[in-house]
């Protein structure tokens, strides 16, 4: 069976987080997953992983860690949701998503598998978009024989498909309201799900932060004798990035393993730095206690290497104003690119470009972002979830920023090029799916003046 058929049969798939008509809402559980895997042969099984959920920072942490692994000579597996524009790009080996030939080959072996299960009566049904990615993942991984994979959890963690591996570590990064429809409206409940990654006598790496965040893992880890490391050692002292353009990439100096590296991130925004920290914990842990041989200029050069695109990225456009591309989809999200796009200063006027979906924060990350901008473009996203124009101008309404309505984000760009005169940055946020529609479009565009330079 072709890619195309694969594709189109992995979309036909009930999607965890939308209700569509007619049919009943997904339920989150393990046992399927469970009896998918076994009757796979339990690839899961066949290789060493980390596993790291949080609310926001998780891809990041994942991408760096990775990079770390690959830089220190591992064969490493990368596994992380959602993709920006093709979804093989959620499995990579050595850094390279996997050939779109392997991808169906291996989706449909695992359809095939789920058909023999429903048949005989120990899967209800097909399994969903997630579960049928992530047990495609564990076969790629495992015929790969990878020598460790990293692993992102898609939503929560006590009940995502990815948590019936075994992991070495479990990361946790910073948690914040998002999916509360799935997770529960508090920290406390939210902290409590993506606690559900640790293991009995396991080991958690994370970092202090929201209060109601550390007690409820703490609660957790405490009941299985978790041993916790904090990351606090390898963040670096406040305003640790520049100003203007130096403020979108990381550097500072660092002492890891007893010796000082320079971190030189592409990952931008003082954010990330937390991230960074986590990466860096997570693979001191690897080196100290199972038996990887890591070193800090691994770690050094691993940083430098790591590549995650949507996340502060920015493309210059010949003859346009430059676009800053962020995946920001929440409201700790909203306060982080906030932060970036204060810090760069000096720019204006400026647009921004954007497009949710409509069970996220609207009018509250329309608070915290639309202020910073001279005006609005606000634009529909493909998918079914997405909230609507008029949700999206209702909200800049609310907030005093002059807005205008696109057909989809690609006109929305072309609008915030030409219709404010003299815009000296163009910033695209909200979601995933909208800068995974303009990203690949811009770096064509971008392409000229890559080669020129």
């Amino acid at each position: 069976m072709s890619y195309a058929a694969a594709i189109e049969s992995l979309h036909a798939r009930a999607g965890e987080l939308h209700d569509a008509p007619g049919q009943p809402r997904q339920k989150f559980r393990l046992e399927e997953m469970r009896a998918l895997v076994e009757a796979l042969g339990h690839p899961e099984l066949s290789f060493r992983s980390v596993l790291i959920a949080g609310t926001n920072g998780k891809g990041s942490t994942a991408a760096t860690l990775s990079a770390i692994l690959r830089s220190a000579g591992y064969r490493t597996g990368l596994y992380t949701s959602p993709h920006l524009s093709q979804v093989n790009e959620r499995i990579r080996i050595a850094g390279q998503p996997i050939a779109d030939a392997d991808f169906a080959r291996l989706y449909f072996r695992v359809d095939d598998v789920a058909g023999q299960l429903i048949a005989a009566g120990k899967l209800p049904g097909r399994p969903s978009f997630f579960e049928s990615l992530t047990a495609l993942a564990f076969l790629a991984l495992s015929e790969a024989r990878v020598d460790v994979a990293v692993l992102e959890v898609g939503m929560g963690g006590r009940l995502d498909a990815t948590n019936v591996v075994e992991p070495l570590l479990s990361v946790i990064t910073d948690i914040s309201f998002d999916h509360m429809e799935w997770l529960g409206d508090t920290i406390t409940l939210i902290a409590r799900e993506k606690a559900g990654i640790l293991r009995r006598d396991g080991v958690l790496i994370t970092l202090p932060q929201h209060p109601e965040a550390n007690q409820a893992i703490g609660e957790v880890a405490a009941e299985l004798k978790v041993r916790g490391v904090s990351a606090a050692e390898y963040v670096p002292p406040p305003h640790s990035t520049g100003t203007g353009e130096g403020a979108l990439r990381n550097r500072y100096p660092l002492t890891v393993l007893g010796e000082q590296i320079q971190v030189d991130s592409p990952l931008a925004g003082a954010h990330q730095q937390r991230n960074l920290a986590l990466a860096i914990a997570a693979a001191v842990e690897l080196r100290n206690r199972h038996g990887f041989t890591i070193s800090p200029a691994a770690i050094a050069e691993g940083i430098r290497r790591a590549q995650w695109p949507g996340r502060l990225e920015r493309v210059a456009i010949p003859g346009c104003a430059p676009v800053l591309l962020d995946v920001a989809h929440n409201p700790a999200g909203a306060w982080a690119l906030r932060a970036a796009v204060s810090a760069i200063g000096g720019v204006s006027p400026r647009v921004l470009v954007f497009g949710c979906m409509k069970d996220k924060a609207i009018d509250e990350m329309a608070q915290i972002l639309f202020p910073l901008f001279d005006h609005v473009i606000v634009a529909p996203l493909p998918s079914p979830r997405s909230a609507t124009v008029d949700e999206l101008l209702h909200a800049a309404r609310k907030t005093g920023v002059p807005a205008t309505a696109a057909a989809d984000g690609r006109a929305a760009v072309r609008i915030a090029w030409s219709a404010v005169p003299g815009a000296e940055l163009v910033v695209v946020a909200g979601s995933v799916y909208l800068v995974g529609e303009v990203r690949p479009w811009l770096v064509e565009r971008a392409r000229p003046a890559v080669a020129a330079r």
